[in-house]
């Protein structure tokens, strides 16, 4: 099955080697691409790609506010594409909101070309992409920046997880893959995956992506913690 994608980046040298790159495997096809958000938007709303690259800042309107708009799109609206944000490695605050608005994840515009097909195809299949080590430094960084998690809702919403689902969320949100999971719990892997379903399903989230912004705003996992 081809992964159908499009770029929306302000630089043209990005979107043509990106272009470039990911047209050249048989199972990506490269539907166009744009130069800020609000032609991303648009373009995603006439070519209803699997997986939209999107530069975080841009004119006209920034990455941020475009994936909100693809992930949470007006009444009559229904095609709703993955969002993969792109940016550098000083990430700052939009990377996070990004996550919470349902994004799939972030990559790194210098990351290896290996990489970035990666990172599509990951996207594609329904996972987040969130490395481990990257996972714990930026979300608790930012989640110690922030103000004290919101108890009310988010515990209320806790309340309704299984022992065993909390504790898989829980892992989730300290970067561990489904197989190191697995591993620490002793269940298979597939099991383990039928857990994050469920957790994914009860709070009503999208990806893992916002499972792990959603475990440290509820205060189930602090920042710094292990």
């Amino acid at each position: 099955m081809t992964t159908r994608v499009i770029i929306v980046d302000d630089q043209a040298m990005v979107r043509a080697g990106f272009a470039a790159l990911l047209a050249a495997q048989s199972d990506i096809d490269v539907v166009g691409d744009a130069p800020d958000g609000v032609q991303g938007v648009a373009l995603s709303r006439r070519t209803h790609p699997d997986v939209v690259l999107m530069d975080v800042r841009m004119p006209e309107m920034d990455g941020l506010e475009a994936a909100r708009q693809l992930l949470d799109p007006p009444i009559g609206v229904t095609h709703r594409p993955k969002v993969l944000m792109l940016t550098t490695f000083d990430v700052d605050d939009y990377v996070y909101e990004a996550l919470r608005a349902g994004a799939s994840g972030f990559l790194l515009k210098d990351a290896p070309p290996a990489d970035l097909i990666s990172a599509v195809r990951v996207v594609a299949a329904g996972e987040a992409l969130l490395a481990p080590s990257v996972t714990r430094r930026l979300i608790a960084d930012f989640a110690r920046q922030r103000p004290a998690p919101r108890k009310d809702r988010a515990s209320l919403r806790l309340n309704g997880l299984t022992p065993r689902e909390t504790e898989v969320l829980e892992l989730i949100a300290r970067g561990l893959s489904n197989q190191e999971i697995a591993d620490a719990l002793i269940l298979a892997e597939q099991t383990v995956k039928t857990h994050i379903g469920r957790v994914l399903a009860k709070l009503e989230l999208r990806d893992r992506a916002q499972a792990v912004i959603f475990a440290y705003e509820s205060g189930l996992v602090a920042p710094g913690e292990r």
